[in-house]
């Protein structure tokens, strides 16, 4: 056993004698040392009930011979955060969360890591750490929140962002707006729609390193604390048999996961997170990867924010297992890889059905023929940028407008929920990639604002920042090389025209090369936006967006 290094031997009978002072027994020091990092705290709605989470996992792991330890983890609230400069520390807090449980896991050599998460940063920083430290690992989830009902229809947070947009248009009272954020929110869990924690939590499962039901079971159903129990249960096992995280996640583990992505119409987040969690693993996943995925994928569940289900819906269709079933059916998934089961992709699925078919849909009835992300490129975007295609209405995917440029996220909400930006046009918010920002801070507030005002059909947000998984319309985001770095979105102008070509994955500057070259120039790096602490060193440290925002 691991835990060996700090309690067998003559030598380490003062580390027994620490272990004990916190009232364990000889039973208990001597059986595997499970560590449970648990990133419960009371800022995080999906996040409130991770304490009874953790108490069942713990319970499963006693269950099964082994013993518990657990270990807190910081947590971001991405809605508490937006719009200000809390944003800026959401995408960075996932390095601290994979160094931390890095930091714990090797100061005090646990056995295996049960990992309770449950939001956008926590579950790829989770992640990360499991990959790099290459220990037995499973990953258990919060859950997602139930939809909440505002005068008859399902609604969740994206729907109060957006109301505010709608106040501003005369399309909504302010009075109206305060009554849908009574409800929209009702209660413990990860916000409702497919927005990134549920996105990742998906993703974990159908990566092979959380168990079936983990992105999808309600987070007030009793089945998620029995999936919890469960997880500790397995956790043993995974000891037991030295089933370790890189031999569950391998390239073709990878694979089915963006497919799943695809199918799903995950997060934008995804193209910055799940190359970050392979490079833990060694592997490179390239943008092109996801193209080549996305193009042979079809989008075969609509969920919010761009369709009307919510995750209840989809675990009442069969969850996960029911989409990738579908998936391996027709060749576009591999029932190969290893699982935190104990078994492979394929055998998990032997017995999985489609439980509702408007919420899953078949092959030959998508949604969309093509997956829900996709990849542009072109002399605006030389490194790529990433949009949700299955959030975009049909009249967008082609168009062309003219730059409204702005070198913040507030500059450019001011001007949008002031009646400044007008149909035609195209939102150019830059300066806040991973490095310029600093942080990546996410564009929900003027992505929403567009929506609510009616414009998401006639107005396109292009950004080197990053968006919510909650954002619909013509948002382009992850823009690379950012304009920090001297990216061509660095030197646009207001008055430029933009062409946006989504089927042909193209994302055009309508600018000559030599004016370009004249404008390249005369571009100037700008000053830090922020010269001490943590951020300060981020911002020298991270790497592109296209590289999924890595520390090097």
């Amino acid at each position: 056993m691991r835990s060996n290094l700090m309690k067998q031997g003559l030598e380490k009978y003062p580390h027994r004698s620490l272990l004990k002072a916190m009232g364990l027994t000889d039973r208990e020091i001597d059986q595997p040392l499970i560590g449970i990092a648990n990133s419960y705290n009371e800022l995080i709605p999906g996040h409130i009930h991770l304490d009874k989470i953790t108490q069942a996992v713990k319970a499963g792991v006693r269950m099964n011979g082994g013993t518990p330890l657990e270990f807190g983890v910081i947590g971001v609230c991405d809605g508490l955060a937006m719009h200000h400069a809390g944003m800026k520390y959401s995408l960075p807090s996932r390095e601290l969360i994979a160094d931390s449980i890095e930091v714990m896991a090797m100061a005090h050599p646990f056995d295996g890591l049960v990992l309770v998460t449950n939001c956008d940063k926590i579950i790829p920083g989770m992640l990360m750490a499991a990959l790099r430290l290459n220990i037995p690992a499973i990953l258990v989830s919060g859950g997602p929140m139930l939809a909440g009902r505002f005068k008859g229809r399902e609604v969740d947070l994206i729907t109060v962002f957006e109301g505010v947009g709608a106040v501003k248009a005369g399309r909504m009272s302010e009075g109206e707006l305060k009554e849908l954020a009574e409800c929209a929110c009702p209660g413990c869990g990860s916000c409702a729609g497919m927005f990134t924690a549920n996105s990742m939590n998906c993703l974990s499962e159908a990566l092979g390193l959380a168990l079936p039901g983990n992105g999808t079971i309600p987070a007030v159903a009793a089945a998620r604390l029995r999936l919890a129990k469960e997880a500790g249960f397995k956790i043993m096992d995974l000891v037991q048999g030295q089933l370790l995280p890189r031999q569950i996640a391998t390239l073709e583990a990878f694979k089915n996961a963006m497919a799943v992505d695809m199918a799903l119409g995950c997060s934008t987040n995804t193209v910055l997170h799940v190359p970050a969690i392979a490079r833990e693993a060694g592997i490179e996943l390239s943008l092109d990867l996801f193209n080549e995925i996305s193009n042979k994928t079809p989008h075969l569940c609509h969920l919010s924010p761009g369709g009307p289900h919510h995750l209840e819906d989809l675990d009442r269709a069969g969850g996960v297992p029911a989409v990738m079933k579908v998936l391996l059916e027709a060749g576009l998934a591999s029932g190969e890889p290893l699982t935190v089961t104990g078994a492979s992709v394929a055998d998990n699925l032997a017995a999985v059905q489609v439980l509702d078919s408007q919420v899953i849909r078949p092959l030959a009835n998508p949604y969309h023929s093509q997956g829900g992300i996709a990849i542009l490129y072109g002399n605006l975007a030389p490194q790529g940028a990433v949009v949700k295609q299955a959030a975009v209405d049909p009249q967008m995917l082609r168009r062309e407008g003219t730059a409204r440029v702005f070198a913040s996220e507030e500059a450019a909400t001011d001007a949008i929920l002031g009646g400044r930006i007008k149909a035609g046009e195209v939102v150019v918010i830059r300066y806040e990639g991973p490095k310029g920002g600093p942080g990546m801070r996410e564009m929900l507030t003027p992505s929403s604002a567009i929506a609510g005002l009616g414009l998401d059909k006639d107005v396109a947000l292009l950004t080197d920042g990053r968006f919510s998984g909650g954002t619909r319309g013509a948002a382009i985001g992850h823009i690379s090389p950012e304009a920090a770095e001297g990216g061509p979105i660095a030197l646009v102008q207001e008055g430029d025209r933009i062409k946006i070509d989504i089927p042909a994955k193209t994302l055009t500057l309508l600018v000559d090369e030599a004016e370009l070259a004249r404008r390249q120039a005369s571009w100037r790096p700008p000053e830090p936006k922020i010269k001490s602490g943590y951020l300060a060193r981020y911002s020298r440290l991270v790497s592109s967006g296209s590289r999924g925002a890595v520390c090097e």
